[in-house]
């Protein structure tokens, strides 16, 4: 059995040290494996190592590895074409992430930790610099996977498209924005609660239509398996005014709704020129100035959370209703007609960047604004070309979002500390967390 799926945005490595990004995440989860894993539940349960143990002061994390973990087959492992993990092979992936001239996105995922080493073959400690609770949490993320020196060290930087890693399957094929092909690893470790051998399926073959309406017809007519999430092209098509699935497709496909640790937000570009950014009365206006409750009941058919209660999703040790921007639209007005009066300007303007699977969104928001006495223009890049140019700086606004890298609120709140704060200081504000 082969799964099909799509994803509308392409994959820019299989190097686990390389996956920022949600694609990437996808498929890098497929191909490797870490000393931890997260369950359906969040839980934190043991993958390669098979259990672990913390000093009682919190610095010491002692793992006890599995014996029977093999990385995927290849020529340049010699004979055998394959050889187990081993504790030093954490040694070198963990080196390997935080190695300054890689210059791998993940490396901060270390920044607490104090030194690690390998005791024996099956024993992999790593001392922290001072207790941190959501460290083993930290351990869970893609960045922190197992991959062998010997393979990297031949491949090089070509490593991101000839991946070897342990997981449930093994990489056949990529054709770069237009398919990956994955082939199921006859060698997986893991087995199901019956003690059959996983994974079930042969294969996993990706597509990469970067229109949500078209890849939504492909689900229709039963060439790919699966869809995540939900887009304005054909929401209404598939579900009902307050969320249920419709009967067409009651005998076709099967819905699961779930909670998605993901904070949508828009962001604002501090250090621009423009007045209006530079505005904290602009800014608290767009907070006030649009009903997230009314968004999500007709932009998402009831599928989600207006975030009324801050950046931290619903889910996340943390999250509070009692904080965050409820909808006034008349103190938007007030806030907006005082930025008038102070800076002279009778016609503020401001420009939201988006891409177009967020149209609606930004639209809506740039309706309810316009209402308060702010015009905003609203312009569509490409999801690539708005996250080069967001990251230099070359947007004022634009709408993002967050999906929680581990199970701490401590992922969000870290960015608004003096000595994490990115030097091109970015500010958000949150529009809402989906399910």
């Amino acid at each position: 059995m082969i799964f099909r799926y799509n994803e509308f945005a392409n994959i820019n490595t299989l190097d686990p040290a390389f996956s920022r990004t949600l694609q990437d995440n996808s498929v890098c989860n497929q191909l490797f494996n870490g000393l931890v894993q997260l369950d359906d539940k969040l839980n934190i349960l043991p993958c390669i190592a098979k259990d672990w143990k913390i000093s009682n002061n919190g610095l010491t994390y002692t793992f006890n590895l599995r014996n029977d973990v093999y990385f995927h087959k290849h020529k340049l492992f010699g004979k055998d074409s394959t050889r187990t993990v081993i504790a030093s092979d954490f040694t070198y992936s963990l080196n390997r992430l935080k190695d300054e001239k890689l210059a791998a996105p993940g490396s901060w995922v270390l920044n607490k930790v104090e030194n690690y080493k390998a005791l024996n073959d099956t024993i992999f400690q790593i001392n922290l610099k001072q207790p941190f609770p959501a460290f083993i949490g930290l351990l869970t993320m893609k960045y922190c996977s197992v991959v062998p020196k010997e393979i990297v060290s031949h491949y090089g930087t070509e490593f991101r498209s000839h991946p070897i890693g342990t997981g449930p399957f093994k990489f056949k094929r990529w054709e770069e924005n237009i398919k990956l092909v994955f082939r199921k690893n006859e060698q997986y470790f893991e087995k199901d609660q019956n003690g059959n051998t996983l994974p079930y399926l042969e294969a996993v073959a990706l597509t990469f239509l970067p229109d949500k309406q078209s890849e939504f017809l492909q689900f229709a007519q039963g060439n790919i398996d699966y869809l995540s999430g939900l887009d304005a092209s054909y929401k209404d098509e598939l579900l009902t005014a307050d969320g249920r699935l419709r009967d067409t497709y009651k005998s076709e496909v099967d819905m699961k709704k779930g909670p998605y640790l993901n904070s949508e937000y828009l962001g604002f570009y501090l250090e621009s020129e423009t007045p209006e950014i530079q505005s904290i009365h602009i800014r608290k206006a767009i907070n006030y100035g649009f009903n997230r409750k009314k968004m999500m009941i007709y932009l998402r058919n009831g599928i989600g959370n207006p975030a009324t209660g801050g950046f931290i999703p619903i889910g996340l040790p943390g999250y509070s209703k009692s904080i965050g921007f409820s909808y006034q639209p008349e103190k938007a007005k007030e806030l907006i007609n005082t930025f008038k009066k102070e800076s002279g300007i009778t016609n503020p303007e401001i420009t939201l960047v988006t891409s177009s699977n967020y149209l609606s969104f930004c639209e809506f928001i740039q309706r309810e604004l316009e209402k308060a006495g702010l015009k905003i223009n609203v312009d569509v890049m490409p999801e690539a070309t708005l996250r080069s140019s967001r990251s230099d700086g070359k947007v004022d606004m634009f709408r993002s979002s967050w999906v929680a890298d581990y199970m701490d609120a401590e992922n969000y709140l870290s960015i608004f500390t003096v000595k994490i704060s990115p030097q091109k200081a970015l500010i958000t504000f949150i529009l809402k967390t989906k399910l």
